[in-house]
C-alpha cells in the first residue's frame, strides 16, 4: 500500500467526482494521501477533507503565488488549525519565479513568515520552489530550515543542488516527473539520492506519469513512480513503495496506520 505524500484533490479538477476517487483509492493499493493546500480557501478546504476521510491527512500553508494579500490574520489561523491531529505539515510553501504572480519580496517574506510558524507549532516544511533556485536556499539557509526539516517539492534542480538539500537534512518528493522521457535531470537526482530520503508524491491533478502523461493525475498512478524509481536503483518496485512509506512516517509523525 502507496502513500501519496503530496496531492490536490481540493482542486476544481476533482469537482465532479472527488468522492469516487478518493473511496476507490484503497482499492487501488493507496493507504493514505497527504493533501496539500496551496491557499487560504485551499487551507480550509484541506481542513474538511481530514475529517471526512479517515485516510486523508493534511499540510496547511500558502504557495508563493497566493501570497499577494496575505496577512498576519492568515498566519494566525494556519498556526491554530496547525494543531490539529491530522494535520502533519506546513505547506506548500516556497518561491515561485516562473510565474511571478506575487512580488519576489512579498514570496520571500510570507516563505520565511511560514518556516517560522513551522518551528514554532513543531511541524516540518513542503518547499515548492520553481525558477528560484538560489533565492529559495538563500531564504531558507536565513530560516535555518534545517532545524525545521521537510521535503522538496517536484525537485526539478542539479545535483549539486539536491547535495546541499541532502546536508540539511531535506526529503525529496519524486512524482510523475521521473517517468517523462525528457525527465533526465530528475532520473539523475533519483541516481544520487539515498533511498532514506525519497518520498513519492503525485501532485495530482497534476503531472501525471507516463502513460497518462497530460491527463488528470491520481494516486493510484503512482505504481508507475515506483516502477522507475526500482529501475534506476536496481531494487524491486516493493521496496521502494516500503521504504518510502518508512520515510514518509518518519517525516509525517502524527501519521497512523490505517
Amino acid at each position: 500500500m502507496i502513500i501519496d505524500t503530496h496531492a490536490h484533490y481540493d482542486d476544481e479538477a476533482f469537482l465532479e467526482d472527488q468522492a469516487e476517487i478518493l473511496n476507490n483509492l484503497k482499492d487501488k493499493g493507496v493507504e493514505i494521501v497527504i493533501n496539500a493546500a496551496a491557499s487560504m480557501e485551499g487551507c480550509k478546504r484541506t481542513l474538511a477533507l481530514t475529517k471526512e476521510y479517515p485516510f486523508v491527512y493534511g499540510m496547511l500553508g500558502v504557495h508563493p503565488d497566493d501570497v499577494g494579500d496575505m496577512s498576519q490574520s492568515d498566519i494566525d489561523f494556519i498556526k491554530q488549525h496547525a494543531k490539529e491531529e491530522k494535520i502533519v505539515a506546513i505547506g506548500e510553501i516556497g518561491l515561485d519565479y516562473h510565474w511571478d504572480i506575487a512580488d519576489r519580496e512579498v514570496q520571500k517574506h510570507w516563505f520565511l513568515q511560514q518556516m517560522e510558524l513551522a518551528r514554532e507549532v513543531g511541524l516540518p516544511i513542503c518547499v515548492h520552489s520553481r525558477d528560484a533556485a538560489a533565492d529559495t536556499l538563500s531564504v531558507m539557509k536565513e530560516a535555518a530550515a534545517e532545524e525545521i526539516g521537510g521535503v522538496i517539492h517536484c525537485y526539478s534542480y542539479s545535483r549539486e543542488l539536491a547535495k546541499e538539500y541532502l546536508d540539511m537534512g531535506f526529503y525529496f518528493g519524486i512524482g510523475g516527473v521521473v517517468t517523462f522521457k525528457n525527465g533526465r535531470k530528475c532520473k539523475e537526482t533519483v541516481d544520487l539520492l539515498p533511498m532514506d530520503r525519497i518520498l513519492l508524491e503525485t501532485d495530482a491533478p497534476y503531472l501525471a506519469p507516463e502513460p497518462f502523461r497530460g491527463k488528470r493525475n491520481d494516486s493510484s498512478y503512482l505504481t508507475y513512480v515506483a516502477k522507475t524509481i526500482a529501475e534506476i536503483k536496481g531494487i524491486s518496485e516493493q521496496e521502494v513503495i516500503e521504504i518510502t512509506n518508512a520515510n514518509a512516517r518518519r517525516l509525517y509523525k502524527k501519521i497512523k496506520y490505517c
